[in-house]
């Protein structure tokens, strides 16, 4: 069985020359190749820290390590879908290309049922070693492992210190002072039990999970573990809240859903009648207007803007049109199937029997919503 080690790292690429050290040391299996995950600006420290200063190969040859296979092709840029590099993963967008991406790195590599993967967290922020964690706990096999890496307090975060040499060789100390013998440095690399749930799904779900987003990943499997779905709307924060994903919506998509919801059986015909009466444009503008949507939305309706609105100034009012239904609809459930998997999506979007000219919307009525912010009760 092939070994790998697959490790997170940012600014300190010390952390994968402490981790092989302390495999070593403690005499663990030694891996045969190695695979990292980093951010675009941490990838250059690591390439000059253990590539062109040497120490890498210097570790190799100190130890009588042999030929651990590590190009940098094996160094992995975290990446969005259209290949642009994540400089820092300091935004939220970031965090969402990073999460992606790292789960989608390990189920990659626990696919092969040959290989065994020792998985580091000690390197990069802290939600790069939750992911992998996570990650890890989803796809994890037996024959995985998961670690952190330690060294004792004087040599963390010395620039120069790599690993504990095996004879001495003196270092400038942290923040430039004194000086430290390496070869003195403590490592200790400690494994972290974790649930391995790969067992508790089928092949067909984890090849799905595979394909899909971090959060839709996470919404999957809450869903694979009930029947049940609690739909938590925020008003005040204009935001949905589905198997513990939250997705921000639009005022103008919200009010839609929200009207339909507190329809009579959550259900709405959009015939003749319904175009005609203005009753139903006071309704989904109350959601509207107490969510502080896009002034732009009353002029569809006939309004001048939302001083009309605030002073009942109405006689100018329309109807709500059927074509308006439809493409906020869409726009809607567009906004859903980012982040949530088809089958979560199909529970809890607002259905159409498809009538041409007066089709019938409706949301199951066994979908319980929780209220926030302002309920319109």
């Amino acid at each position: 069985m092939k070994n790998i080690l697959l490790a997170v790292t940012g600014a300190s690429p010390q952390v994968l020359t402490e981790t092989v050290y302390a495999l070593h040391a403690q005499g663990k299996p030694m891996p045969e190749e190695v695979f990292v995950i980093t951010t675009k600006t941490s990838k250059q420290m690591l390439v000059e820290g253990l590539f062109e200063q040497g120490h890498w190969e210097k570790l190799l040859q100190e130890y009588g390590l042999g030929d651990i296979h590590f190009p940098q092709d094996n160094i992995c840029c975290i990446a969005d879908e259209n290949g642009v590099l994540v400089d820092d993963a300091k935004s939220e967008e970031d965090q969402t290309i990073m999460a992606d991406f790292i789960t989608r790195k390990v189920a990659q590599l626990t696919s092969q049922d040959d290989v065994a993967i020792h998985a580091s967290i000690a390197g990069g922020r802290k939600t790069m070693a939750f992911y992998m964690g996570y990650a890890m706990s989803l796809y994890g096999r037996e024959q995985d492992v998961l670690s952190h890496v330690f060294v004792n307090d004087e040599f963390e975060f010395v620039k120069d210190f790599y690993f504990p040499t095996p004879d001495e060789q003196w270092i400038t100390g942290k923040n430039g002072q004194g000086s430290l013998n390496a070869q003195l440095a403590k490592v200790t690399l400690a494994e972290i039990p974790f649930v391995r749930m790969r067992k508790q799904f089928e092949n067909k779900l984890l090849e799905q999970i595979e394909e899909q987003t971090f959060s839709k990943t996470v919404a999957m499997m809450n869903n694979a573990a009930t029947q049940k779905v609690d739909i938590n709307i925020n008003t005040k924060n204009r935001s949905i809240s589905v198997l513990g994903i939250d997705m921000k919506i639009s005022a103008k998509l919200l009010a839609l859903y929200l009207f339909i919801l507190n329809q009579p059986n959550r259900s709405i015909k959009t015939g003749t009648k319904f175009v005609k009466e203005v009753e139903h444009s006071k309704q989904y503008l109350t959601y509207f207007h107490e969510m502080n949507g896009d002034a732009r939305v009353y002029c569809t309706f006939g309004l001048e803007d939302v001083i009309d609105w605030k002073q009942s100034n109405l006689s100018d009012l329309k109807p709500m049109q059927s074509k308006y239904v439809q493409e906020v609809l869409s726009q809607f459930h567009s906004k859903l199937a980012k982040s949530l998997p088809v089958e979560v999506v199909d529970k809890i979007k607002v259905h159409s029997d498809g009538v041409k000219g007066g089709a019938t919307y409706n949301i199951d009525e066994s979908i319980n919503v929780i209220y926030s912010g302002q309920p319109f009760n």
